[in-house]
């Protein structure tokens, strides 16, 4: 259960705000403005902050629901600017569309890719196959971790098979095109957390009692351990 002591505004505004926020393409001042319309007075500045300190720590609670994945992967980068700057966002999906894991990194080279490796296996399982791209660094990556495996994971670099993977990125540039520049590594982290779990939650990734009746809304706010009143 996350701990909302010491905040000035119910769980409720807390909660929509972020869900707005990292679901949809809109700035912290879009969400300003449509709080103020709702007779709701808050700053842009909370709001950001609201979303840095909670939007990992809910994902972090989501991944306890999360189903499992198959065991063929598209692994690829993505690209995303902080302070000016481009850092790279690694994501897999497996053969269905389905999110396997994500992670932000500031560079792009075999040690961050095993980075990314490492947080996938150890939440998802090993894969049978991955498919990516010719990514010297990515192959390199693999290569160290079968060295210390019997059975090898095969690689597969064709790229057609990376196409699920680089149209799933478009979900995910699409809501952070209006965010225009993330402010620090962390801020860009965090958010980038509660977009992938949104993006999850339309995929029906989790498994939630009575998920099919729920609205996207409902399920994020039961993952966030709280029931919404009607």
């Amino acid at each position: 259960m996350i701990n909302f002591k010491g905040m000035r505004f119910p769980i409720d505004v807390i909660l929509v705000c972020i869900r707005w926020y990292a679901a949809y393409p809109l700035s912290y001042r879009h969400l300003e403005g449509m709080m103020e319309e709702r007779g709701v007075s808050v700053d842009h500045s909370s709001i950001n902050r609201w979303a840095i300190r909670f939007l990992p720590l809910i994902e972090r609670m989501a991944r306890k629901h999360k189903r499992s994945v198959d065991r063929s992967w598209r692994m690829d980068e993505t690209y995303i600017k902080v302070k000016g700057v481009w850092k790279y966002l690694y994501r897999a999906v497996d053969k269905q569309g389905k999110t396997v894991d994500f992670l932000l990194t500031a560079k792009r080279d075999m040690a961050a890719a095993k980075r990314f490796f490492d947080k996938a296996m150890g939440s998802n399982g090993d894969p049978d196959k991955v498919a990516m791209d010719k990514s010297g660094a990515n192959k390199a990556a693999i290569d160290a971790i079968n060295a210390g495996r019997d059975v090898p994971i095969v690689v597969r670099q064709v790229k057609y098979l990376n196409n699920i993977v680089e149209q799933d990125h478009r979900a995910i540039k699409q809501v952070t095109r209006p965010m225009l520049n993330f402010k620090s590594f962390r801020s860009a982290g965090s958010v980038l957390a509660g977009i992938e779990l949104m993006h999850m939650i339309r995929k029906g990734q989790f498994e939630i009692d009575g998920a099919d009746a729920m609205s996207l809304a409902e399920q994020f706010f039961t993952l966030a351990g709280l029931v919404r009143p009607a």
